[in-house]
């Protein structure tokens, strides 16, 4: 299949209506769990969500758009974690393409490898453009390992992934709840929806 014609079919009329209702969701959910300085994030059920129904790559550019216009608006950092947002989509589709949203521990094992991605990218991130402290709520845990006495390094690792594997697991388990509680007319609109399988 060539490239444009892949795109057409990942890409349609539906697909980017998706995305765009999920750029806000993202965008509306980080704000409000920035503003209370919670220690998770709860900025990508939206990216997860299109990941599961629309495929690695409409997820992927979900995350990416989400992260950079939320960086125009308000955030330079949402935007410096584009990247991670963008890696978040893409393996949340793989996941959903591979079988791994089938059911509920499925979902939740999909959370803790969208975890492991997402940490892959985001401590060097953290780390280099940051010095380690975003200004989020999970600063705290990077500050308590410090004073523990741990590497800088060590301490963001820890603090990404603990943060990350509690937000990415409930993001993943929400986006599957969501898909079961679809019609089945709106899911069949879907190219890739049909690679989650919606059990009990």
């Amino acid at each position: 299949m060539s490239l444009s014609k892949q795109f057409k079919e990942d890409f349609t009329t539906t697909t980017i209506v998706l995305m765009s209702i999920a750029i806000v969701i993202n965008i509306v959910a980080g704000q409000l769990v920035s503003m209370l300085k919670l220690p998770i994030f709860l900025d990508s059920i939206g990216t997860v969500l299109v990941g599961l129904l629309a495929g690695p790559w409409a997820g992927g550019l979900t995350g990416l758009l989400t992260n950079l216009i939320w960086g125009m608006i308000s955030s330079p950092v949402a935007a410096a974690f584009s990247p991670v947002a963008m890696v978040i989509g893409v393996a949340a589709g793989l996941c959903a393409k591979y079988g791994l949203f089938r059911s509920l521990w499925l979902a939740i094992i999909s959370g803790v490898i969208i975890t492991v991605c997402n940490a892959v990218v985001a401590v060097p991130i953290r780390l280099y453009m940051f010095g380690g402290i975003t200004g989020s709520g999970a600063d705290f845990m990077t500050s308590y390992m410090l004073a523990l006495g741990k590497d800088l390094f060590g301490s963001v690792v820890v603090t990404v992934f603990t943060s990350n594997l509690l937000d990415k697991v409930a993001t993943a388990v929400l986006a599957w709840g969501i898909v079961q509680a679809l019609p089945e007319r709106t899911i069949g609109r879907l190219n890739r929806a049909k690679c989650v399988v919606i059990t009990g």
